[in-house]
């Protein structure tokens, strides 16, 4: 991360907002995974759950989302779900809107459904696919999104491929290697990311990963960087693996994001896990990527940790104030904002 980068942000969390906004555009999503976040029931704390949200569509969604992002003025936008693509027909509209406005933005989706060729334009557009792990075990966790699918949804588009590891495969010999081997040989691919299974606080299951399974990605995955030019996960970034943050207050991702679920009110705690996300066992790519950033010199023995830290503080201040005002104010109507 650059300099000026870090900079921004601070400036912006020292105003008391979020550099970081997550959406989750819609509830619905044509796949029942094993293991998703989302829709586990404890994702909104427990009272409600995702699919029993209101959501929007057409116009109303349009306008109430680019509502949002102008009110929170993100750097940086993570369309979520469900899935995206069940609403491209508005994606449509509102990532030229966003484009416009300088925001960068990450469309995160099963592949589903083709990824127009044409959102290629916008070149601060990253469309994340989500895989989890080779054919056989993918094909059989997210169909109808199939490996056949999704290569057919990718052609001509520009992706980032993004899997979770589970315990389910993480120590098999040579496994990760041959998935990023197949990754890396797509044209359609630019980049590849590596999580891994990130748990709920007391959870149990065969996708948990024990703490020498983790070891063994790690090790692997400081093997594969140097070999695989699309895998992008810097050694700073994969360390962090063996020593996550201890908790949200912790976490630079969960300080600096803001997440809203898809009735664009609710807000998602601590982090975009919700619930009780056992930190400890944290395995998000986002997280380790921000904590390495955190570590990295800005000035003398200042980090970029320092400054997000000490900003936050005074911006948490400054937020509170803001919104005793904002209590007293009514909601604006999604209906008053006119689509450009």
């Amino acid at each position: 991360m650059e300099v000026s980068h870090v900079l921004h942000a601070g400036a912006m969390i020292l105003t008391g907002r979020r550099p970081t906004l997550s959406i989750e555009i819609t509830k619905e999503c044509p796949l029942r995974c094993p293991g998703c976040y989302a829709f586990d029931p404890a994702h909104l704390g427990g009272a409600t759950e995702l699919r029993q949200l209101s959501d929007f569509k057409g116009d109303d969604l349009v306008a109430r989302v680019l509502a949002v992002v102008d009110r929170e003025k993100p750097i940086h936008l993570s369309i979520v779900g469900g899935d995206p693509l069940v609403r491209y027909r508005e994606l449509e509209r509102i990532l030229p809107e966003l484009d416009a406005r300088g925001i960068h933005t990450q469309v995160v989706t099963s592949a589903f459904r083709v990824i127009p060729p044409e959102w290629m334009r916008f070149k601060r557009l990253t469309v994340a696919v989500s895989i989890d792990g080779l054919q056989p075990e993918h094909d059989e966790r997210r169909k109808p999104a199939t490996y056949e699918r999704i290569l057919k949804s990718i052609a001509g588009a520009r992706v980032t491929i993004h899997s979770t590891i589970t315990g389910n495969v993480a120590d098999r010999p040579g496994y990760l290697e041959e998935f990023v081997r197949f990754w890396s040989e797509q044209t359609s691919v630019d980049k590849i990311w590596i999580s891994l299974f990130t748990p709920q606080r007391g959870a149990t299951g065969p996708e948990i990963l024990s703490a020498a399974q983790r070891a063994f990605v790690v090790d692997e995955l400081l093997r594969l960087g140097p070999l695989y030019r699309k895998l992008e996960m810097p050694g700073a970034l994969v360390r962090e693996i063996l020593s996550p943050p201890k908790s949200p207050a912790e976490c630079i991702f969960a300080r600096t994001t803001h997440t809203l679920s898809a009735d664009l009110k609710t807000k998602i705690t601590p982090c975009q896990f919700g619930g009780d996300p056992d930190c400890s066992q944290c395995g998000c790519v986002a997280s380790m990527a921000l904590a390495a950033v955190g570590n990295h010199r800005v000035i003398g023995g200042l980090t970029a940790g320092h400054l997000f830290r000490a900003s936050n503080q005074v911006g948490a201040a400054i937020a509170r104030a803001r919104n005793l005002f904002a209590r007293s104010e009514p909601e604006p109507d999604a209906a008053q904002f006119t689509i450009l």
